[in-house]
């Protein structure tokens, strides 16, 4: 029997059952928002920064590129410690994390008082929220009541950041957060197939993880499919524990490309590119060139076709299958998908 078919070996090595969350990450598409302390001054906003380590990070960057053509102001996405000098009065910051105690956030969040900028906050709690209820700003509680890990909450923080965007006057209508509720049944069938239960010769997610187990990864996005190669490569860090990198078209091919033409033909890595049939038709040609004048240079890389009608749903399948495929190599990595114990204790000696 194929180890990923084995429910026992499953059940073992997956503590947290990260897979049976992840085969219900659909239902944060229909979760309600509730803006807390709604009122703000109505002031006007020049720009938008969405500030965000991680998983909270990740929905800022997947909201850039879905929200594109929807944006008439800049969208900046920080993931750190400092605030880009032009924040002012008349910026909106919006500030993610699901602890609500991850300080680079708290950094952001002293910053953009002391710059006097409209601030919101999406938290699960901690010290952000206690700061949000303090000073009366406007913020949506994550479900506490989901036992998963917060970098599996990416759709929930999707949903709360389009809600402060429309709540704020950056988006003028409320098509955007209930494309996101659209999505659900949808990717509740796609998820399915990826089940536990679901054998491997009829399981994409598993099919996947066994390309990959033994080697370093690497995902290649386009300007469309960027955020989630950035996800492909978190997912397996964390949920897998092995090193992955990522890039993106058409950046590569002026730097990273001449990288994969010189050492030992036989490289121990697997490569992905991510791939939407709505992306720019120059890039989807990049893909193809590259891979072809790499040939014998670089492992040959594996197509992965986002399904899905929309860029949202093409978003977010490619996201919930890399959770999926990343846990199935972590399990044959003999280890646990869910805990990230070395980031704890780094937090801790940061705290010291």
């Amino acid at each position: 029997m194929i180890m990923l078919d084995d429910q026992n070996v499953l059940q073992k090595r997956d503590s947290e059952d990260t897979l049976g969350s992840t085969v219900t990450q659909y239902e944060q598409a229909l979760l309600p928002v509730e803006i807390v302390h709604p009122d703000h001054d109505g002031r006007g906003i020049t720009n938008v920064i969405s500030a965000g380590m991680g998983g909270s990070g990740l929905a800022s960057l997947l909201a850039k590129t879905w929200l594109g053509n929807d944006l008439d102001l800049p969208l900046e996405v920080v993931r750190g410690y400092t605030l880009p000098h032009y924040t002012n009065a008349s910026t909106l910051v919006i500030i993610s994390s699901c602890s609500g105690n991850t300080e680079e956030a708290l950094a952001i969040l002293e910053a953009a008082m002391q710059r006097g900028a409209q601030i919101a906050i999406i938290a699960g709690g901690g010290t952000l929220l206690d700061r949000a209820q303090e000073n009366g700003i406007a913020h949506v509680v994550l479900p506490t009541h989901i036992k998963i890990q917060p970098r599996m909450l990416t759709i929930a923080q999707l949903r709360a950041l389009t809600a402060l965007l429309m709540h704020f006057g950056i988006l003028s209508d409320t098509v955007k957060f209930d494309e996101i509720v659209s999505t659900a049944q949808w990717l509740k069938d796609e998820s399915a197939a990826w089940a536990a239960d679901v054998p491997t010769d009829r399981n994409y997610a598993k099919q996947l993880a066994l390309h990959a187990v033994g080697k370093t990864p690497v995902f290649y996005g386009g300007e469309l499919t960027k955020s989630v190669a950035y996800k492909w490569k978190i997912s397996w860090n964390e949920n897998a524990k092995n090193v992955a990198f990522w890039n993106e078209y058409p950046e590569f091919n002026h730097n990273e490309f001449m990288g994969w033409t010189s050492h030992p033909v036989a490289k121990p890595f697997a490569v992905f590119d991510l791939v939407s049939n709505l992306e720019n038709d120059r890039i989807l040609k990049r893909y193809e060139i590259s891979d072809r004048l790499l040939s014998g240079k670089r492992p040959k890389a594996t197509r992965i076709e986002l399904r899905g009608e929309t860029l949202l749903e093409q978003l977010l399948w490619a996201n919930i299958l890399a959770d999926f495929a990343s846990i199935y190599v972590g399990i044959m990595n003999n280890v646990d998908p869910g805990p990230v114990p070395l980031i704890t204790k780094l937090k801790q000696e940061l705290v010291g």
